[in-house]
């Protein structure tokens, strides 16, 4: 199974069994989330962009596997993902060179899904 499919199944798996205690705290924060990154002053293709530089310095890989996929869907392009990657290394340091390693792999094969 690709690490596309196998993240998004359990994402998708794991969400619903948060959302189905029906904690009223985290269907909101869930909300929050998923309408930060809609189309305002700023696209969602930039918000997603920011996401990931964030979710990068955090060192959170299944931020930065998420941020992906929804770049990916924005339709960002590999020379746009590098400068991205490169702002995430100025930012947050060489402690990010694992997490661009992955990063890369993942968005590899995103582009052959």
């Amino acid at each position: 199974m690709s690490q596309v499919k196998e993240f998004n199944d359990y994402r998708e798996k794991m969400n619903e069994v948060i959302l189905g205690n029906d904690n009223k705290v985290l269907k909101r924060f869930f909300s929050l989330d998923g309408q930060t990154y809609d189309d305002g002053v700023l696209g969602k293709k930039t918000k997603e962009l920011l996401g990931l530089v964030a979710s990068m310095v955090l060192r959170c890989d299944d931020c930065i596997k998420y941020h992906l996929g929804k770049a990916y869907e924005e339709g960002v392009n590999t020379e746009e993902l590098y400068e991205v990657f490169a702002i995430a290394n100025i930012v947050g340091g060489s402690i990010c060179i694992p997490h661009t390693r992955r990063a890369a792999e993942y968005w590899e094969e995103l582009q052959q899904a």
